[in-house]
C-alpha cells in the first residue's frame, strides 16, 4: 500500500494515485479541492466504515487503506462484492440518491481516510463537472467489472473464474516474493468464494485443481501464492497484461 503524507492545504504532494481510482482521475486542482473538503481520519483493522443499511450519507475517499465491500443476502450469505485501494470513493451512492447503504465496507489493516459530508460532496460535484463526469466514468467501470464477473460464472468452471480473478487480484494489489506473486490481501475462502458467486467447498475444490497444476498455493493462513502468472493466465483464458499497463479490474 502505498503512504505519503497530504499536505495542510489539501495538496498531495506529487503522489500518483493507483490508475483508475477517483482521485487518480482528477486533476490537481479538482484533488486538492476535494481533499479541503473532508475530515481526515485513521481506523484500526476490521473497523466497520460503512454497514449495509445505514442512512447516513457521508462519502469516504480513502488515502491509505484497502478495505472489503461485502453485502449479506437475503438468504443470511455474506457476499464479498469488492476490495476497494487508496485513492478510490466509497459511499457516494447513498450521497447521490439518498438511499440507505447497498453495502458494508470493513477495513483490511490500519487505515486513513477523508470523510466528506454528502451535501459538501455533491456541491463539489457541482462547481466540477470534470468530477461529475470522472464519477461517471468510475461508475460505468464498476458496473463492468460486475457484468465481466457474470459472464465468468456463465462461461466458465469454478477453477477457471477462480484463476481470472486471482490474477485480476494479483494486477492490482501482488507482491513478488521467492515462489511467484504473492496475492497481497489476507482473504478467506468464503470471501473468494464470494468473489466469484461460489460456495466455500466449491472454491476449496477450485483452489486444489489449482495447486495440483502447481499454479498456485497456500503457504499460510488467509495466503495465497501464484506460481506463474503467465501460466495462470493461459490456463484462465486471458491475455496476462504487462506490468506497466493499468489495471481496469476491482475499480
Amino acid at each position: 500500500m502505498q503512504t505519503e503524507a497530504i499536505m495542510p492545504d489539501g495538496s498531495s504532494s506529487g503522489r500518483r494515485w493507483p490508475s483508475g481510482t477517483f482521485l487518480g482521475r482528477l486533476p490537481e486542482d479538482h484533488r486538492s479541492d476535494l481533499l479541503r473538503a473532508g475530515q481526515f481520519r485513521a481506523f484500526p483493522a476490521r473497523h466497520v466504515l460503512v454497514r449495509q443499511g445505514d442512512p447516513t450519507a457521508s462519502v469516504w475517499l480513502l488515502l491509505d487503506a484497502l478495505v472489503k465491500v461485502t453485502a449479506r443476502t437475503e438468504n443470511g450469505r455474506q457476499a464479498l462484492l469488492a476490495l476497494r485501494v487508496s485513492g478510490d470513493l466509497i459511499g457516494e451512492m447513498a450521497a447521490l440518491d439518498g438511499a440507505p447503504r447497498s453495502a458494508t465496507v470493513i477495513t483490511c489493516g490500519r487505515v486513513t481516510v477523508s470523510q466528506i459530508r454528502g451535501p459538501v460532496f455533491l456541491e463539489f460535484l457541482r462547481r466540477r463537472p470534470a468530477a461529475a463526469l470522472a464519477l461517471t466514468h468510475m461508475t460505468s467501470e464498476r458496473l463492468r467489472w460486475s457484468n465481466q464477473r457474470r459472464l465468468d460464472f456463465a462461461s466458465y468452471d469454478a477453477s477457471r473464474c477462480l484463476a481470472r480473478v486471482l490474477l485480476a487480484l494479483a494486477e492490482r494489489h501482488g507482491i513478488p516474493v521467492s515462489t511467484g506473486t504473492d496475492l497481497g490481501i489476507p482473504l478467506t475462502q468464503a470471501e473468494i468464494g464470494g468473489l466469484i458467486g461460489a460456495k466455500e467447498n466449491t472454491v476449496h475444490k477450485a483452489l486444489r485443481e489449482l495447486a495440483a497444476l502447481d499454479l498456485v498455493s497456500s503457504p499460510g493462513r488467509r495466503r495465497l501464492v501464484i506460481h506463474d502468472l503467465r501460466r495462470l493466465a493461459a490456463y484462465a483464458d486471458l491475455p496476462l497484461r504487462r506490468p506497466c499497463d493499468p489495471p481496469d479490474d476491482l475499480r
